[in-house]
């Protein structure tokens, strides 16, 4: 569910705010637009944490290059002046270097002695083609000092590897909370001698909240959202469930504060689509593997969500018998496994359209139930029906279906009727009469929607032909007619393609789940639920 928010005008004795900003932060309830934040202090804050980021990115550019290093703990301030230090010294380095380019054709002379024969032999200059300017030491000592600045340089290199960015990044969260409360400060506003500040607290906090304003004597004035306001948007779905919540964060998203939840069948779904779309049970188990080898450096969430994810792509490998392309030959009599297997590849798309048309169908049967007694709900129910009409086209347009139904055609008059009946109410005729008009489009698009789910079988068929290439390119390699060292250096090149082959098909498989996973549930499904993903998160003030 998305939790109710409650619009927070908070009043305390300007003495007492930066007090106040300190009790509010521990409480961690109350979200303020921190973002809308400017001034000195917060800028001065944020310049703190970009030099520390940028002192990070030092250390580990030299850490690159120098090979002779000790790790010391030194302040952001230090590693700074060490590069600046370096810096100066690459401008002297490249200045001489020049200079040395220019005299370098003339030799190791002195330059006083040359000034003074210049001064006595009128004309030398120009039979010498002397530049107007001569150095200030001997080609020699240039390339000394030279040599000296190098040394120096690679010194500062050695010494910015060394530093201790393990130390610095510790000190992020801080960084991150001072920016955070300078921010607060300069949302407090100030008229003599009281100060106030408004932000956004979730209702079931409300009681916590209350007991700390009366401890510190705040006045307090807690109201519903008027019209024009938006809240952020605190999604709490069921336990089972919420882990959910890190993938939205990680996508950047969330619905807006009076859309739904749609943690539930977006975990379900995406799960089924990233088996899929993966289309590999080894793949499956790799992933599987691999966070369990991160169990300890992964946060609980992200932990929940790619072992539900990866053991769904091992069990439809179970289910379709693929192996890094291959098949498991004692798998092979399985119904599952012949059924998916069909040469017309019918089945396979006969699933993706039922797929497809469960979850839309899904979002417009929860818009009609949560929508009764509205009469509107009739049209969303009307809505679900054109679907089913549009499922059943599909099919037969690639010939699973040997044609349209007659049912079916009853089922699309008495929907059309429901939505152009009752989509709109007569007071709404003059403001939103033209979306009847759109209505003939609108029930093409959701043929489309439904097609677009021929996805999951394309990408999917797509990832195993990859593997099965590869597998072939590899095995071809060795061949009874070889020399036996042949087939040994043959080997040697089998196991290499087998390696960059898969490892290239398991990236473009991770890439293909952020393309069109997320786009069936953020795009398709969400269009049909109503779901914008146009909110901003709730995110409280409060430590790090």
């Amino acid at each position: 569910m998305i939790v109710k928010m409650l619009h927070l005008d908070l009043v305390c004795l300007a003495s007492e705010k930066t007090a106040t900003l300190e009790k509010l932060r521990d409480l961690g309830a109350v979200h303020l637009d921190l973002a809308s934040a400017q001034g000195a202090s917060v800028a001065a804050a944020k310049g703190e944490a970009a030099d520390a980021e940028q002192a990070v990115r030092l250390i580990l550019k030299a850490r690159g290059k120098s090979t002779d290093f000790d790790i010391h703990e030194r302040t952001v301030p230090e590693v700074l002046a060490i590069d600046v230090d370096r810096e100066t010294l690459k401008g002297a380095k490249e200045e001489l270097e020049r200079e040395i380019r220019v005299y370098e054709p003339y030799g190791d002379f002195d330059p006083a002695l040359a000034e003074k024969l210049l001064g006595e032999v009128d004309g030398l200059r120009d039979v010498a083609e002397l530049p107007e300017k001569l150095p200030a030491m001997r080609l020699s000592k240039m390339r000394e000092k030279l040599d000296r600045i190098e040394n120096r340089i690679r010194i500062d290199d050695d010494k910015l590897a060394g530093c201790d960015e393990k130390a610095i990044l510790r000190k992020f969260p801080a960084i991150a909370d001072r920016i955070a409360f300078e921010e607060a400060k300069e949302l407090v506003g100030e008229s003599g001698e009281l100060a106030y500040v408004s932000g956004w607290l979730p209702e079931p906090a409300r009681g916590t909240f209350a007991a700390a304003a009366h401890e510190k004597g705040w006045g307090t004035l807690l109201r519903e959202p008027a019209d024009g306001e938006v809240p952020p948007t605190l999604v709490e779905p069921p336990k089972m469930f919420r882990p959910m919540k890190a993938l939205f964060q990680g996508l950047g998203i969330a619905p807006a504060y009076t859309e739904s939840d749609v943690s539930v069948p977006f975990m379900c779904y995406f799960s089924l689509f990233f088996a899929m779309l993966v289309g590999d049970g080894a793949y499956g188990a790799i992933f599987l593997l691999g966070t369990l080898a991160m169990r300890k450096k992964l946060p609980k969430s992200w932990f929940i969500l790619l072992t539900v994810f990866s053991s769904a792509t091992v069990l439809w490998g179970l289910l379709s018998n693929t192996w890094f392309g291959a098949g498991i030959p004692w798998c092979a009599d399985w119904p599952t496994v012949k059924w998916l297997a069909d040469p017309s590849y019918h089945n396979m798309m006969l699933l993706c359209f039922t797929i497809g048309v469960s979850h839309l169908m899904l979002a417009r049967i929860w818009n009609g139930i949560c929508r009764a007694p509205d009469s509107t709900c009739i049209a969303e129910f009307g809505w679900a029906g054109i679907l089913l009409f549009m499922y059943l086209v599909t099919n037969s347009i690639v010939g699973i279906f040997p044609g349209i139904p007659q049912w079916g055609f009853w089922v699309l008059g008495i929907s059309v009727v429901a939505v152009f009946g009752f989509s709109v109410k007569p007071s709404e005729l003059k403001t939103r009469g033209a979306e009847l008009g759109m209505l003939p489009l609108n029930i093409m698009s959701a043929l489309g929607d439904i097609i677009s789910y021929v996805r999951l079988f394309a990408v999917g068929l797509a990832s195993v032909k990859v593997a099965e290439n590869f597998n072939s390119m590899a095995t071809g390699l060795v061949s009874s007619d070889n020399a036996l060292w042949l087939n040994a250096l043959m080997c040697v090149a089998m196991v290499a393609i087998l390696v960059v082959g898969h490892a290239l098909n398991l990236a473009m498989a991770g890439l293909s789940i952020l393309v069109h996973a997320v786009r069936l549930n953020t795009l398709e499904f969400s269009n049909h639920k109503g779901v914008s993903w146009s909110g901003y998160a709730f995110n409280p003030f409060k430590k790090h």
